[in-house]
């Protein structure tokens, strides 16, 4: 494997961290940035593992030092961001990287780092978008409602990745995504 950088995005609710949960558990040989973040952790997640629960004034602080190879204001209310060094120092070892991030941050990615590989994770369906966001039940009706306005220009930048894999099953989408980390020729 080489140490290329892939980045994958998609839509709220697309599966994206159930995607790299599955690299995670699966594939040790790959490496997955975990971004920082402003908002607070969902039940069952773990700080350091799932995100860098940060509050906003170290965000902005890592920020401002140029410690993030790229952050977002998403959805309107929280920060997103990729710390910088950890990203750097597994890719100069020549392991393969992982960014699960959305789309503002893959577009600041692609024009700091447009030799990476990006990955559009995208739902089988519009439907089956709704229900998954429904069905995890995180959010608020106002927020599942600003989050579903925010997948409708999600969707329409798949043109703008290198690839598109189709989440209708975990385990396949991860494999076929791994696959193309693997081959130099994807």
């Amino acid at each position: 494997m080489s140490g290329r950088l892939t980045v994958l995005a998609g839509p709220t609710a697309v599966g994206k961290g159930t995607v790299a949960a599955y690299v995670r558990a699966h594939h040790p040989e790959v490496w997955i940035s975990v971004s920082a973040t402003t908002r607070p952790a969902r039940p069952g997640e773990v700080d350091g593992v799932h995100y860098h629960f940060v509050a906003p004034e170290t965000f902005e602080a890592m920020a401002q030092r140029g410690d993030l190879l790229e952050w977002a204001v998403v959805h309107g209310r929280h920060r997103y961001g990729t710390p910088r060094g950890p990203v750097e120092e597994v890719l100069a070892q020549g392991r393969p990287a992982l960014l699960e991030i959305d789309l503002q941050g893959a577009r600041q990615v692609r024009a700091s780092m447009p030799q990476a590989r990006f990955v559009f994770l995208k739902p089988p369906s519009w439907q089956e978008l709704v229900n998954r966001l429904v069905g995890r039940g995180t959010e608020s009706e106002e927020e599942r409602t600003r989050r579903l306005e925010t997948a409708v220009a999600e969707l329409a930048a798949e043109e703008e990745f290198d690839v598109t894999v189709v989440n209708t099953d975990v385990a396949e989408a991860a494999e076929e995504l791994v696959g193309l980390m693997v081959d130099p020729s994807a």
